[in-house]
């Protein structure tokens, strides 16, 4: 029996940097979202003409902290970056089961990354949050 429509529980996320993959076991949530610049021309002689022309995409990826991983990732880009002036990317794989059962797969390349949130409080599970943005997405499957 299919299932009508996709939930939360459908998509997966695999998280690779500098070819390496980070184990961010529990991730909690994801989003993308598609960048876009808008063109315009105003002809003297006609209509405005308006289109987007694709720009990357953003997103911002939630895991309930498990282990250090994403901890020791940021410290590695940082000591990169002032050791050697050396910025590395990753690669995101979003895997999606349909409601029909098929299985979606997109790739998300030369992935830039920033530690957004990491608040630690009494008696509470600690969510780390990163956004991300990324040059294209391609669909493997």
């Amino acid at each position: 029996m299919t299932k009508p429509y996709s939930i939360g529980r459908d998509c997966r996320v695999t998280f690779l940097w500098n070819g390496s993959r980070i184990d961010l076991r529990d991730v909690t949530g994801f989003q993308a979202i598609q960048q876009t610049r808008t063109q315009r021309a105003d002809p003297l002689n006609g209509m405005p003409v308006v289109f987007n022309t694709p720009n990357g995409w953003s997103g911002t990826f939630t895991i309930a902290r498990a282990n250090a991983n994403l901890d020791e990732l940021v410290a590695a880009i940082e000591s990169s970056f002032w050791n050697a002036g050396v910025i590395g990317s990753g690669t995101i794989y979003q895997y999606i089961t349909e409601p029909d059962g098929s299985m979606t797969t997109w790739e998300y390349l030369n992935v830039s990354m920033t530690l957004e949130t990491d608040r630690w409080q009494a008696e509470g599970m600690i969510h780390q949050s990163v956004h991300f943005f990324a040059s294209t997405r391609v669909k493997i499957s």
